[in-house]
């Protein structure tokens, strides 16, 4: 099949549930979980002669994210009833924004591998999400949990700029890291936080007319993402290579199968039949409300990638996996309170805080030692008091047990401070060359990475107490 004659075009939906306490329109409980039913009332579940009220947080929230991502903040805001019938949305309609969204336009940048990208956003509408439904195929019915109908969503529609399934991943993961920086949604993929809905078409490399689109709904995992949508290429470009057409389709994938599947003609908005609702004013923000949210905006990670390279001089490497979420982030900039080494900071985060956190389950944010005792563990490497190994073995995991402790005295009670006496040392260095004549030798005559096998010779004798710098320097002046 010539998939490398066609270009694929996809368009994202993303729908980022809010971290509210309280659902949109209601006061019910919007946290996940729970038994099923119990987040409910009168109004999210419909009954006749209830009233929605909007969140406000949902509003801030949403200015937020729309000015994190260079949107324009619509002052006058209206909301809309989309109708359709699922057993999961009681009211027989959803209030959402059609008209008139908070958000219009904006971008954000992605990288994958070695390239940057900029992917537009259409615009970004507040609305409430449904109930959950789960069918079983041996039972004759379905369950129906109303905890989730009514939470608060944001729904971020971009422009079909993604051409790849590895792009669609690299959007979705900046854009789940972007919601967790601005702490208004946990992005949890898992649990339905983050959902997303994909519009795929394919059209001959160098066409400037856009194919007929298939939208996959309800993808909960980048990595049934990336499958649904490189069946769904294949699955086109087939269909058109073979004399067929594609038809503008609501697809299901299913990871079981790895195939997508036909759930319905794809609706137009003429069929949701959408009319203002009349049960909620218009909302009109004031520009000084704008104002003090874009001043209350917390460092982004594209901001603090750049910053960790220029002004803290850290590789990319280190810049990227420490801004991948806040708290890493936050934490190294505390610890540059206490240390100039930043280099060392980095690596004493990526390397050793970061896993000891993950293994124990707790957030870096709750690292038992603190910020000024982790500074004078890497001035005590600095200083050459300690080895960087046997700081990194013997003195950290002391350090995460027994906190108040400082590492100065850990490294005292376990006597691995370093010695640099040189009569000692030299005596080291002497034994470790007269009990290896074979290795002497060999060095001599240019195996040069011998080097490596006397300093280790000489670490073990010392039991790892010997200043490196010391015992290279008489070591290099014995061997000649």
């Amino acid at each position: 099949m010539p998939y490398d004659k066609y270009e694929t075009v996809i368009g994202l939906e993303i729908h980022a549930q809010l971290s509210t306490r309280s659902k949109a329109f209601c006061g019910d409980d919007a946290s996940f979980g729970g038994d099923p039913n119990t987040h409910i009332s009168p109004i999210s579940l419909g009954h006749p002669g209830t009233l929605p009220r909007l969140n406000e947080k949902q509003v801030e929230y949403a200015v937020r994210l729309g000015l994190a991502l260079g949107s324009e903040i619509s002052l006058f805001n209206a909301f809309d009833r989309k109708n359709y019938f699922y057993a999961d949305l009681p009211k027989g309609y959803q209030i959402t924004q059609d008209r008139a969204p908070i958000c219009i336009g904006g971008s954000l940048k992605i990288r994958v591998g070695e390239e940057e990208k900029t992917i537009r956003i259409h615009h970004i509408h507040m609305e409430e999400d449904a109930g959950k439904s789960m069918h079983d195929s041996e039972e004759p019915y379905s369950l129906i949990d109303l905890n989730r109908a009514g939470v608060p969503l944001l729904e971020i529609v971009s422009e079909p700029d993604l051409r790849s399934a590895e792009e669609v991943d690299a959007y979705m993961s900046a854009m789940r890291q972007l919601l967790r920086y601005l702490d208004i949604s946990d992005g949890n993929m898992e649990q339905g936080s983050m959902r997303c809905d994909c519009n795929v078409s394919v059209r001959l490399k160098g066409s400037e007319t856009l194919g007929e689109r298939c939208e996959i709904k309800n993808l909960n995992s980048m990595r049934y993402a990336r499958r649904a949508i490189n069946y769904e290429v294949k699955r086109q470009i087939g269909l058109i290579e073979s004399g067929g057409r594609v038809e503008q389709q609501t697809l299901n994938f299913d990871p079981a199968s790895g195939v997508t599947a036909p759930l319905r003609d794809k609706e137009d908005a003429h069929d949701y039949r959408y009319f203002p609702e009349p049960d909620l004013p218009p909302v009109v923000l004031a520009p000084e409300y704008v104002e003090k949210i874009k001043q209350s905006l917390p460092a982004l990670p594209w901001e603090l990638y750049h910053r960790f390279q220029q002004e803290y001089g850290l590789p990319e490497y280190d810049a990227n996996l420490l801004t991948q979420e806040q708290p890493a982030a936050l934490f190294f900039l505390a610890l540059c309170q206490h240390t100039t080494n930043f280099k060392a900071a980095s690596n004493l985060i990526i390397n050793k805080i970061t896993p000891y956190c993950n293994e124990k389950g707790i957030g870096i944010d709750a690292f038992p030692a603190g910020h000024p005792h982790l500074a004078a563990f890497i001035q005590l490497i600095d200083e050459g008091k300690v080895a960087s190994a046997v700081a990194y073995q013997h003195i950290f995991p002391v350090m995460a047990a027994e906190p108040e402790r400082s590492p100065l005295e850990i490294a005292r009670s376990l006597n691995l401070i370093q010695t640099s006496d040189e009569n000692l040392l030299e005596k080291l260095v002497d034994d470790a060359l007269a009990g290896n004549p074979a290795e002497v030798e060999r060095y001599r005559k240019g195996k040069k990475g011998l080097i490596g096998f006397f300093m280790g010779e000489v670490m073990k004798a010392s039991k790892g107490k010997a200043d490196p710098k010391v015992v290279g320097k008489l070591l290099r002046e014995k061997l000649g």
